[in-house]
């Protein structure tokens, strides 16, 4: 089982709060002390000469998801059969609309409605791909191969950078969160707690697929090993250690004892790892928002619309189908939220901590939890809409 409560927390309740105040300290940081987020980012493990993981990050974003990833039950995927509807929606929802409707709604919007307010000639400079050594001045997608700082990375269009932030956060469905949001609509525990599982072990096979497709039709990057060696590093490796020390604590002490100790100790390092990890990202881009402070809203917007689309879309396919309330409302909250902390993380790993497409999946948590719980509240105010299933 999971954590039988699922209140917001301190940490939870005021997220969004919490990532402002991180921007403002980023923003601060890049302004005043320029060089220490470089040196952090600098502290790196390099192949053929350019950097691919940076340690302190790998580090902070591994304590991210290792707190997800420990909470879950795999035993309980199996009792997924009795609920075959909800988990076919949910399914369907998160792995053949969500991304793809992700991707329109934000190229229509960056790529098209706001390229103007962007800067039609705005650029980005994102990392090479793994493996990928091209001559200066080549093109690769729509990405011009220059020399910076005496590392060869790739020039593409500012509004393509954050494109691909938004696909991969289209491709990363449900977080630890929707837990919480589920408990807070009155929706059946059991089967969010199954989908987290079950969403877990498809995004190591169809995350780097479906994204690194979407990245190709985008004319973006498609680093292939890099999307495989983000999988293994940000969801593979704390799935894993999640699954054993789970078993390994429950063995020597307890079920008791792991729910109410181990994991009330875990609760906020999630969040303060989040919150580190968005310092440091927003001490890149502080220079961007000043010269730009419009850049947050321009990718907030199809974000937001992507969140609500999908939510309608699952939650009238839901009635319709005549799934009770108690299903269709986490169904929807599990289709409307995006698992931030990997997108974050491969963000990171495949363009750079300094890259548009990681401040695109830093947007999408500061307007995940109050949409959120916008949502947790419509869900409630509409539960007469279902039947009563005996």
């Amino acid at each position: 089982m999971i954590e039988k409560q699922h209140n917001m927390g301190f940490f939870e309740r005021y997220l969004t709060l919490w990532v402002a105040l991180c921007i403002g300290a980023g923003i601060l940081l890049g302004a005043y002390t320029p060089k220490f987020a470089k040196t952090l980012d600098g502290m790196s493990i390099n192949i053929n000469g350019a950097p691919v993981i940076s340690l302190p990050i790998a580090v902070c974003l591994f304590f991210m998801m290792y707190p997800i990833m420990v909470k879950i039950d795999f035993a309980e995927v199996v009792k997924a059969g009795k609920s075959i509807k909800p988990v076919t929606l949910t399914l369907i929802v998160n792995w053949a609309i969500k991304p793809f409707t992700m991707y329109a709604i934000a190229y229509f919007f960056l790529g098209i409605l706001f390229q103007q307010f962007i800067g039609a000639d705005a650029v980005d400079l994102i990392k090479m791909p793994f493996g990928l050594d091209l001559p200066i001045g080549n093109h690769y997608g729509s990405g011009t191969v220059v020399m910076h700082e005496g590392i060869k990375m790739l020039q593409v269009p500012l509004w393509r950078s954050y494109l691909a932030g938004c696909i991969l956060l289209g491709v990363a469905p449900c977080t630890a969160m929707v837990l919480v949001w589920g408990y807070l609509a009155k929706g059946n525990a059991g089967h969010t707690l199954v989908m987290v599982a079950i969403n877990s072990l498809i995004m190591l096979v169809l995350y780097g697929v479906i994204g690194g497709f979407l990245l190709g039709v985008g004319q973006l990057p498609v680093p292939w090993e890099a999307l495989l060696l983000s999988i293994s590093i940000y969801v593979a490796l704390p799935l894993f250690a999640g699954y054993f020390s789970r078993k390994w604590v429950i063995a020597h002490k307890g079920l008791s004892w792991f729910e109410q100790q181990f994991l009330h100790i875990l609760t906020p390092i999630t969040i303060i790892a989040l919150l580190l990890t968005l310092v440091l990202l927003f001490s890149f881009k502080g220079s961007v928002i000043i010269d730009n402070p419009l850049t947050i809203l321009w990718i907030a917007i199809p974000l937001a619309l992507q969140t609500l689309l999908i939510f309608t879309i699952t939650y009238m396919a839901a009635k319709a189908w005549g799934l009770s309330y108690e299903n269709a409302a986490p169904s929807a909250l599990i289709g409307a939220s995006n698992h931030f902390e990997v997108a974050i993380a491969t963000a990171v790993m495949l363009f750079g901590l300094s890259s548009g497409a990681a401040l695109a999946t830093v947007v999408g948590v500061l307007i995940e939890v109050p949409l959120m719980l916008a949502l947790v509240g419509f869900c409630k105010r509409t539960k007469g809409w279902f039947q009563v299933i005996e």
